[in-house]
């Protein structure tokens, strides 16, 4: 089998098509896939670091906004469908999957064209535009959130798939994850992250909240990640607070070992993005989420009101965080075992553990056909 992959700009993007990909040849080793992206975007590290070939289309997305940026970006969108069919032509794939982002249009739009079966993957509550467009053309949506078919009109085409994962998530149990990390029985473990390149607010709202913690004691282990944009000044001030002698503190850029200390997590500060939200659903993890306002169509939001909607969640909205109101959100959690009980109950109802399972499914039967 020959896959072309196409979604990018974002790991929001990226991880799911890298997701799928990885399912494919766990199934059929000898399949052939490639990988369709800008050259400006996260793809060109994430993708090319898992050893796929990643090619080029030159597109940028259509400002909401009259701009005359637009008139460039309508004439990329007639131009890369010319790169995508070249791409299309020499690679010969007898599927094309696209996982959301203006970059995936090309490339569906032109297989379609082509008579090649085409897929999209919408991770998040509200589709994209690009798959909006596209929706006509399209041979099958498959979608992570089960409301997310009432934005879509094509109706016949929709799949309640849930989100592909990757390895690692669901596959250790909350006491040998805390093992593994030295975390003792008796203290609540609270772990803060807000993306790979980091969320200021959150940082600086967990950073006062460590020292809250700091100056009451307890038994609270408090772990953030600050991201690659923001370590060095945020662990300068750690320092300079002496939060780096409370051996309960940790301060850090990344983490590498996500899947185990989510595991051993009693609750998670998070932000809002469609592949966190499917870790956490099936990890079944209380958390407080923190959408980002910083996102096109403020799809962090839409995400996390349907879990906040769903008492999945404990959602605080960054324009009227402070540190009272998440100091009281968290701690209220940490004292009530029951209401955190009753949040990884509503979460773990978001799961679909036979993602993976689901989609490779839908993909053989389009290309069986």
């Amino acid at each position: 089998m020959r896959v072309l992959m196409t979604g990018g700009g974002t790991a929001g993007h990226i991880n799911p098509a890298l997701a799928i990909a990885s399912t494919v040849k766990k199934n059929i080793p000898d399949a052939q896939i490639e990988f369709v992206g800008t050259a400006r975007g996260l793809e060109n590290t994430l993708v090319t670091k898992e050893g796929y070939k990643l090619h080029h289309v030159n597109i940028m997305g259509i400002s909401r906004s009259l701009s005359p940026s637009n008139i460039k970006a309508a004439f990329l969108m007639i131009s890369s469908q010319i790169e995508a069919k070249k791409i299309i032509k020499e690679f010969k794939p007898d599927i094309v999957i696209g996982t959301g982002g203006y970059v995936c249009w090309p490339a569906l739009k032109v297989a379609s064209k082509m008579g090649i079966p085409t897929i999209a993957h919408e991770s998040n509550a509200r589709p994209g535009l690009a798959i909006k467009q596209l929706q006509g053309s399209l041979d099958k949506i498959l979608v992570n959130f089960k409301d997310t078919e009432k934005y879509i009109k094509a109706k016949e085409k929709v799949f309640h798939v849930g989100n592909p994962l990757r390895g690692g998530f669901g596959g250790l149990d909350y006491k040998s994850a805390r093992e593994k990390l030295g975390i003792p029985g008796g203290k609540s473990y609270v772990l803060a992250f807000g993306g790979s390149l980091g969320a200021q607010r959150i940082n600086e709202t967990v950073f006062a909240y460590m020292k809250h913690l700091d100056k009451q004691g307890g038994d609270v282990i408090c772990h953030l990640a600050t991201g690659k944009n923001y370590y060095e000044d945020f662990s300068a001030q750690f320092k300079a607070a002496g939060l780096d002698k409370n051996e309960d503190l940790c301060m850090m850029e990344y983490i590498h070992d996500m899947h185990v200390r989510m595991s051993a997590a009693d609750i998670i500060i998070c932000r809002a993005g469609a592949m966190t939200i499917s870790e956490l659903a099936m990890m079944k993890k209380a958390c407080v989420i923190i959408p980002s306002p910083n996102v096109v169509d403020n799809h962090q939001y839409k995400n996390a009101k349907v879990l906040s909607d769903a008492g999945a969640a404990v959602m605080l909205e960054e324009s009227s965080l402070n540190d009272e109101s998440f100091a009281k959100a968290v701690d209220s959690l940490i004292s009530s075992p029951e209401k955190r009980k009753a949040i990884e109950a509503n979460v773990a109802q978001f799961a679909r553990p036979d993602a993976n399972k689901l989609i490779y499914n839908e993909i053989i039967k389009l290309t069986s056909k």
